[in-house]
């Protein structure tokens, strides 16, 4: 699967994220669901990410969104 790579301004800088569009369709609808940008999205993650990196931290905030029942947003 090839990965697709979005541009984001995160802590004042410019970064780049690659991920495959599986990951991306279902940060897509997120945003879309909660009315948040995707740069918003990726600042809360990278809050809490730790010392992971970011885009292991995406795929799995990804994964389990897509987990949750609808209800729990």
């Amino acid at each position: 699967m090839p990965l697709l790579k979005r541009s984001v301004s995160l802590a004042g800088h410019r970064t780049s994220l690659s991920l495959e569009a599986e990951f991306w369709a279902v940060i897509d609808a997120a945003i879309r669901a909660d009315g948040l940008s995707l740069a918003g999205l990726i600042a809360q993650i990278d809050e809490a990410r730790g010392l992971e990196p970011l885009a292991s931290s995406m795929r799995v905030w990804a994964l389990k969104r897509a987990q949750k029942p609808a209800a729990d947003y």
